[in-house]
């Protein structure tokens, strides 16, 4: 191929880029100029993608880390053939576009995850590279590789200098992902100006020390220098590949490149004419070459072949294992087996368990039947109980285990997670940890939530009934804080039964699901056919009385306990009283309003909630007839039913309460 066309080609990419931020006026042209060459070296020589097909299960995955520069890859979506065309481009970051300011997942076909908050997309590759492991273990077999493909993620200094992101890597390295191939952008350039002002370290050495091959190119404008490292990446298959691609932010620009002045604004309209002409380009705006498009939308062909040649492979396969073939298509649909939950346990009233025991014991019956489900915890699984039995664990060079060990990296665990999940074919990919270090996972929780995939974050020790460790462990503002996430479901249910119930639900909820549960023993609920009919209805009716109740009780977790003890006294004083267990706020949401007036009539003002958290957010449902008990304070250290006497969580509170309603 010509230097020529390869030139036309990356700076094709490179005008569209900076004409879609001028014509916004609004966005970053720096990246997607300065890195035009390693993506075009990438996408036109190594990755394997079908733009006529964006969810082939065997493509290559590539994602943007560093979001920002989002116009690089909407450049190369539209150029390559993907369903996004020009006007898409010339519509970038404007209301209803598929070109919004950072990739959004399920807006853009081609786009694999959600980016922008930095480090999250170096994550969510390496779980998507995890995925690949753990799918070509379970379904590959001698001659018929149906699971080889690579995960490539274009990173930035910003990625790298985010905590996550060393979390990940190290956890990448300790696994030998062998497959995961980062693509630094190392222009030296901040938004605020240089990188040494902040960031002077040997990132090569970190990456080794990591357990990573790491890969040097001095020139990023030369294509067939990021091409050979791509190779060289390829072919070392027991660890993944950083590359740090030295490139000039900006690049064309006369005034501006390898200034931070390129990083985060248009150039301006007189700088957009003067890089044309240093770049020997029309000044037409979305000026897009015939040969140029004709070189590119080769990938269109290219990959429909790739396509084409897997399928015959895989079609042999599925001949040869149809049992597999079976599991496979259903994975890769999302679906659950038949009879997935026909081992889910039901507990008595004998004796009192822990939720977090109920927990595990749900994981362990369903996970029996879907074997792509897997998961793991932050260095506490003999405290989440989230281990499946009698299945490997991943660790050195092995990450192809059930039972995923992520040590003390609460933030990479969400991460990772949301990568499992948007890789496709691991069902219910879940992580585990206490509720109060939720805080380390808020950012990838969030990410999930904005993108709608179907991830399980499980917490454990969810109250001060953790007791002595103190207020340190005890999360209190932490439910609020979940239920605050648009489209995330939040359960916490009452006892084993409902944790049962909630595990259920779960599994068949589309987005994804916080399960949140205590350390300490609680009863069990004596009507387990209205639990698993209630907890799917986010709220339902527990105990009652005869016709319209007086005063309402409603709870959650632990303390719907409480709630029980002080419905027994209210009606033995007399008191017309309903206790509500309310596992989840969002699911109760969902109902139409027959059934929500069913359960919480709006002419029964007088009520109480309790809840060992904050009390924001009750108020909704108590309304101004009502009051809340909670704990507006922190927790303190000692055994948990000092604590919730002394802080006021007791029976006769609640019932002292109720009685000043009345």
């Amino acid at each position: 191929m010509s230097t020529d066309l390869q030139t036309l080609a990356i700076n094709t990419i490179r005008t569209l880029s900076m004409d879609a931020v001028q014509k916004a006026n609004s966005g970053h042209p720096g990246l997607p100029m300065g890195a035009a060459p390693m993506a075009y070296a990438l996408w036109t020589r190594h990755l394997r993608h079908n733009p006529h097909n964006p969810h082939w299960a065997n493509r290559d995955r590539f994602v943007l880390s560093a979001g920002h520069g989002s116009m690089l890859l909407y450049s190369l979506l539209y150029l390559t053939g993907y369903d996004l065309p020009l006007e898409q481009l010339q519509n970038f970051r404007q209301w209803g576009s598929e070109t919004p300011g950072h990739p959004e997942y399920g807006d853009t076909p081609g786009v694999e995850t959600t980016t922008g908050p930095l480090g999250q997309g170096a994550v969510n590759a390496v779980g998507m590279a995890l995925a690949e492991a753990f799918l070509a273990n379970h379904f590959n077999r001698d001659g018929y590789n149906i699971v080889d493909h690579y995960t490539y993620a274009l990173v930035s200094d910003g990625d790298l200098q985010e905590g996550v992101t060393a979390e990940a890597g190290s956890l990448a390295g300790l696994w030998g992902l062998g497959k995961l191939i980062y693509l630094y952008d190392n222009n030296h350039i901040h938004l605020d100006g240089p990188t040494d002002m902040v960031f002077d370290e040997d990132t090569i050495k970190r990456y080794q020390a990591y357990g990573w091959h790491t890969i040097e190119v001095e020139e990023g404008n030369d294509p067939e220098m990021v091409s050979a490292a791509l190779i060289e990446a390829k072919n070392v298959k027991d660890k993944p590949t950083l590359i740090s691609i030295h490139t000039v932010i900006g690049y064309g620009s006369p005034n501006k490149a390898g200034t931070s002045s390129a990083h985060g604004s248009p150039l301006g309209a007189d700088e957009v004419k003067l890089t044309k002409e240093a770049l020997g380009w029309p000044q037409e705006s979305f000026y897009v070459p015939g040969e140029a498009l004709e070189h590119f939308r080769e990938a269109v062909d290219r990959g429909a072949v790739q396509e084409s040649t897997w399928q015959k492979v895989f079609n042999e396969w599925a001949e040869k294992y149809p049992d597999l073939a079976a599991e496979w298509d259903q994975v890769m649909r999302g679906e659950l087996p038949d009879g997935w939950d026909a081992d889910l346990p039901t507990y008595g009233t004998d004796k009192q368990v822990a939720t977090r025991n109920a927990n595990g014991a749900a994981i362990n019956a369903i996970a029996k039947h879907v074997p792509t489900m897997i998961g793991g915890d932050a260095d506490l699984a003999g405290s989440t109980k989230t281990l499946i039995n009698g299945e490997a664990f991943t660790g050195k060079h092995k990450p192809a285990a059930r039972n995923l060990r992520f040590g003390v990296r609460e933030h990479a665990m969400g991460g990772i997670v949301n990568g499992l999940a948007l890789h496709g074919g691991i069902i219910k990919p879940y992580s585990a940890t206490f509720l109060t270090f939720s805080d380390y996972m808020r950012p990838a929780i969030r990410l999930g939530s904005l993108m709608g995939i179907p991830t399980v974050y499980v917490f454990t020790h969810d109250s001060i009934g953790l007791g002595e460790d103190g207020p340190t462990h005890q999360p209190i503002e932490h439910f609020a804080a979940l239920r605050a996430i648009p489209n995330l479901t939040v359960m916490r249910p009452a006892d084993a039964n409902e944790s049962v119930a909630a595990w259920r639900t779960t599994m068949t909820l589309d987005g994804p699901a916080v399960l949140i549960f205590t350390r300490q023993n609680l009863p069990v609920l004596d009507n387990v056919e209205a639990v698993h009919e209630g907890v799917p209805h986010g709220a339902y009716i527990l105990d009652d009385c005869e016709g319209t109740p007086q005063v309402i009780l409603l709870s959650t977790g632990s303390e719907v306990h409480i709630a029980r003890e002080a419905y027994q006294t209210l009606r033995e004083e007399g008191v017309k009283v309903r206790v509500v267990s309310m596992p989840s706020w969002e699911l109760f949401e969902a109902q139409d309003e027959a059934y929500k007036e069913s359960v919480l009539p709006a002419r029964v003002t007088a009520r109480v909630s309790i809840e060992a958290g904050v009390t924001q957010g009750w108020h909704k449902y108590v309304g101004t007839g009502g009051i809340a008990i909670g704990l507006d304070r922190f927790g303190a250290s000692a055994p948990y039913e000092v604590i919730y006497e002394k802080l006021g969580l007791t029976p006769q509170a609640v019932v002292d309460t109720a009685k000043s309603l009345l």
